[in-house]
């Protein structure tokens, strides 16, 4: 639900909206009354330049705020032309298993065959890769939301582990203490953050210090990998690790750097309280000009 802040503004998804921009959306509205809410949601972006790191219009962000808007009782939108179907109801449904060769890995790094990174998000290989985390991984399969990235690390023709990096946390507050960062650089430099939310070894290789080597191997590939389809690189990365899990030897092991412990309350808390496992926060600078980069162009 849209609430306004004391001073009349409403926050939504990191922009601040003013009573001044309710009014011109309702103008704009009022201006193009055979307009859909897509053309409004479009033409809105345009006027307020709205869009996503990559230069692509924010229309879906768009959308949702004068929905909300609209549902809050701020403005009027026209009715719904047409209910496109709703690409929610596909992203819940679990991905079909791929079977794949199960024999045992047992060895040393160097004794594996020759490793390769690919990036599999929108390849043949997606669905190999979704198999893999819904099955192998704890925490199963999820689809990310934002940019993200999807690996899988083969050892000659053979898949051994898989790596996820999406959108980073917008708050976070031992790792925005870290950056020292104020909230107009971190509204306008969260992209350059990846956040490593899926991490997986496959159960039948067992391989000692894979996980550290093939982390060193992943933060050399990554930022190239987000240039080439976000078109902007990345600068740090972070990721959660559950305490009542697993301790964090490998990200230690890779130099990554502890920065605390998660409150336990999750982003859509409103209880203040703790409700679900603490998490260490542990993040890796891909440049010595880190926070230079993560302080530019508020």
């Amino acid at each position: 639900m849209l609430l306004p802040n004391m001073g009349g503004i409403i926050q939504y998804r990191g922009r601040e909206i003013s009573g001044e921009q309710i009014d011109f959306i309702r103008r704009l509205i009022a201006c193009n009354p055979h307009a859909s809410r897509r053309t409004l949601s479009v033409k809105l972006c345009e006027m307020w330049d709205w869009r996503q790191a990559n230069g692509q219009l924010r229309d879906m962000v768009c959308r949702g705020l004068m929905l909300q808007l609209h549902r809050a009782g701020f403005l009027t939108l026209p009715p719904k032309k047409h209910s496109p179907p709703n690409p929610l109801a596909k992203r819940r449904s679990k991905p079909p298993r791929v079977e794949i060769d199960q024999r045992p890995i047992r060895c040393s790094v160097k004794e594996l065959e020759r490793l390769e990174i690919r990036q599999v998000r929108h390849s043949e290989l997606e669905g190999l890769y979704n198999s893999l985390i819904e099955y192998h991984h704890y925490l199963g399969y999820t689809h990310a939301v934002g940019e993200q990235l999807k690996f899988l690390i083969f050892s000659g023709h053979r898949p051994i582990a898989c790596f996820t990096f999406s959108s980073a946390p917008r708050h976070l507050g031992p790792r925005d203490r870290f950056i020292g960062w104020d909230k107009d650089q971190r509204r306008a430099n969260i992209h350059l953050i990846a956040y490593n939310s899926r991490f997986l070894i496959l159960p039948w290789v067992r391989v000692p210090q894979l996980a550290s080597h093939l982390l060193g191997r992943i933060a050399r590939h990554i930022s190239g990998a987000w240039q080439q389809l976000y078109h902007h690189p990345i600068y740090l990365l972070e990721t959660f690790v559950d305490t009542e899990r697993f301790k964090g030897i490998s990200y230690q092991a890779a130099n990554w750097i502890y920065l605390g412990l998660t409150t336990g309350r999750g982003k859509e808390d409103h209880t203040h309280k703790p409700n679900r496992s603490l998490k260490a926060i542990w993040c890796y600078p891909l440049s010595a000009e880190f926070r230079r980069h993560l302080h530019e162009g508020a």
